[in-house]
């Protein structure tokens, strides 16, 4: 007997292959009503299914979604067509729901349409993530060839501007002292720069991330976020990381910093959230390998800021690229270099007050702490497990 057959005898088996299925799946009547939907598109939409049937599909999807478009052109020419890369996140669904789209007809139930999302947040992530550390290798090179090319002239024209501001009066000695200031500055960004050039292997123990994170909250609360009301979600069971606890610091000090300066100093409502969690399921495969490494070790840091502009977001890590007028653009990427170095990655999704810097790490095993400095992290290929 085929399986065909056989799930035609047995209902409630296809029932049971549908709900199993890791993809949200949808049934769509002729009248553009959902009649039914697997447990993953109850997760998707984070909705029970008997509330899906009571609503159509352009309840669910933004205003003029493709999908609509496909569920017609799939009733019109009765084969399936496919889509990808389609944003289905709404006000109802919020924040980034990428995915591909593959749509059917029911040959058995003439005008019914199934659908089938396949999200392609994690995998577009892992891309991303390619982008930042190829960024961060063009930077480590440009950052050596400044210190050498630059430092030692700077340092020349530095001093020539003190002689000359001896003899100098006060019109002209203002124009050094100009000079000077411009050259202490130029030589700080060099001396920032420089720390993507350093190669060296750094100290590594296992570390308790609610201990850097509260060491954290309480600088911030001391000074720039002193007008800011923060909230914990903490994973009291989470396992330790193997980390250099300095470099973790400055990581999670620079995002808050970010977020503190993001909702600004006259917001009376700001909040920054720090979460952590354990989130089984993110491998990362390593290119010319066959190790996979997990990434269950979940840390956000969450405010209710005006956002980033979503032109930016996709290049945020990278060197050079900041919202602030002020701003160097090397923070983040300085965040993406560290965290890569410890063998995690970082995301970024923002929406008007809703904006989350998510970091990913592995988690500390007794056989790390024979070979400290993990692998660095370049991403090749992720999957879900």
């Amino acid at each position: 007997m085929s399986m065909a057959e056989t799930l035609a005898e047995r209902p409630g088996v296809a029932d049971a292959i549908i709900n199993a299925l890791p993809l949200p799946v949808m049934i769509i009547a002729a009248d553009g009503r959902i009649a039914d939907a697997n447990v993953a598109a109850e997760a998707f939409f984070d909705i029970s299914v008997s509330f899906l049937q009571r609503n159509q599909l352009r309840d669910l999807v933004p205003f003029g979604s493709p999908l609509l478009a496909l569920v017609e052109q799939v009733r019109t020419r009765g084969a399936p067509v496919n889509e990808y890369r389609v944003d289905l996140g709404t006000p109802r669904n919020p924040g980034e729901h990428v995915v591909d789209l593959h749509v059917a007809p029911l040959p058995e139930r003439p005008g019914d349409v199934i659908v089938m999302l396949q999200e392609r947040t994690i995998a577009d992530k892992m891309d991303r993530q390619l982008t930042h550390r190829g960024a961060a290798r063009g930077v480590v090179a440009l950052a050596a060839m400044l210190a050498h090319e630059i430092k030692n002239p700077l340092s020349g024209i530095r001093g020539a501007a003190q002689l000359l501001e001896q003899s100098a009066d006060d019109e002209d000695r203002t124009l050094t002292r100009l000079i000077c200031d411009e050259t202490d500055r130029i030589v700080k960004l060099v001396d920032r720069m420089e720390v993507f050039a350093d190669e060296r292997p750094v100290e590594r123990e296992p570390v308790n991330i609610h201990v850097v994170l509260d060491h954290v909250k309480r600088l911030a609360q001391s000074g720039f976020a002193r007008h800011i009301k923060f909230a914990e979600e903490y994973d009291p069971s989470l396992p330790p990381i193997l980390a250099n606890r300095d470099q973790l610091v400055q990581v999670f000090l620079n995002l808050v910093k970010n977020a503190a300066e993001s909702i600004g100093e006259d917001a009376i409502d700001g909040e920054i959230q720090l979460t952590t969690a354990f989130r089984p399921g993110v491998r990362l495969s390593l290119p010319g390998t066959k190790t996979r490494v997990s990434l269950p070790l979940e840390f956000c840091i969450k405010d209710n800021g005006p956002g980033v502009p979503q032109d930016l977001t996709p290049h945020l890590f990278d060197p050079f690229v900041t919202t602030k007028p002020s701003g160097s653009g090397l923070g983040l990427a300085l965040v993406a270099k560290i965290i890569g170095d410890h063998g995690g990655i970082i995301e970024c999704e923002s929406q008007p007050r809703h904006t989350i810097f998510r970091v990913l790490m592995p988690m500390y095993a007794e056989q790390d702490i024979k070979a400290p400095v993990l692998p660095k992290a370049t991403v090749g290929r992720a999957e879900k497990r």
